[in-house]
């Protein structure tokens, strides 16, 4: 154990003597990306319990090796030797997403624009369709699920459900979520600024820190967020609070002037969104705190 850390202090030396040049910055870099999109992973799952708790691990067998106690220095020893395997078991369903993520290509591409129409005033009509759909539904309390495309493809999510290719319209969309009709059950996915298909399935979000009260619509929305890029709307049939989800994230009790901001980012043309949606995301979280107080005060 002590030469183990003996090994890392002078790789760390060697680090801080050395001359870096160009391939060493490259290499920092990409270490550096790869252990973001990891922290980002497993942003708010169990994996960065299990991560705090491997982090503990580490400085254990620092100070053991320090106080030279060698039945511990000989477990840790053992515990390093297998550490590549054990964090594959451990991180198997974070493995697969970060996989997924990169293959589906939803991490570095940018948005294809290409197809996309330029006419704010399109942009705007389409935004309003939707408000006016999440209103309607949220006022009736009638359950729906809506999936918008960003940069990742949706294709094997829109093959598992019906092909509609329509335009957007609120009479569609409330049509389609209409109790006991057939696709009422599954989610509508918008592409292209149009209804692309319907009654698909999604992929239920396997994180165990989700709130118990949040059904299947709300754990398939956050499982399509988490392995794509995707903006997922939810209209609860028990409350119909209106929530959604990015990036893993769910947030709920959205109004209309929240909703219209975050539909702006997904469809204007050429908007950046990144620094909006840490705003946003800021002032929902602020918002939900202050709920929470004021509820757990009455």
């Amino acid at each position: 154990m002590g030469e183990f850390f003996e090994n890392v202090w002078q790789s760390i030396t060697l680090l801080f003597t050395t001359q870096i040049g160009i391939g060493d910055i490259f290499d920092i870099i990409i270490v550096s990306v790869i252990l973001y999109m990891i922290l980002r992973v497993t942003q708010r799952t169990k994996a960065q319990q299990v991560l705090k708790g491997l982090g503990m691990l580490l400085v254990l067998a620092v100070i053991s090796s320090w106080l030279n106690l060698s039945v511990i220095n000989w477990i840790f020893s053992t515990i390093l030797q297998w550490m590549l395997l054990i964090v594959v078991i451990i991180f198997q369903p974070e493995l697969r997403q970060l996989l997924e993520q990169l293959g589906r290509g939803g991490m570095w591409m940018k948005k294809d624009r290409k197809n996309q129409n330029n006419n704010k005033e399109q942009d705007d009509k389409i935004i309003q369709e939707i408000i006016k759909t999440a209103q309607n539904l949220s006022r009736r309390k009638v359950g729906a699920l809506i999936v918008i495309q960003q940069n990742s493809s949706l294709s094997d999510i829109t093959d598992s459900g019906t092909r509609i290719d329509s335009e957007i319209s609120s009479m569609l969309l409330e049509n389609i979520f209409e109790p006991n009709t057939p696709l009422h059950d599954g989610a509508v996915v918008l592409t292209d600024k149009r209804i692309k298909a319907a009654g698909c399935f999604l992929p239920l979000s396997e994180n165990t820190l989700i709130d118990k009260k949040l059904g299947t619509r709300h754990r398939a929305a956050l499982g399509v967020s988490e392995r794509t890029d995707a903006i997922a709307l939810v209209i609860s049939e028990e409350t119909g609070v209106i929530s959604y989800t990015k990036g893993g994230n769910i947030y709920r009790y959205i109004d209309s002037r929240s909703l219209r901001e975050l539909l702006e980012a997904a469809f204007y043309t050429g908007k950046e969104d990144g620094n909006w949606f840490i705003r946003l995301e800021n002032q929902i979280r602020s918002f939900l705190r202050s709920d929470k107080d004021r509820n757990d005060g009455n």
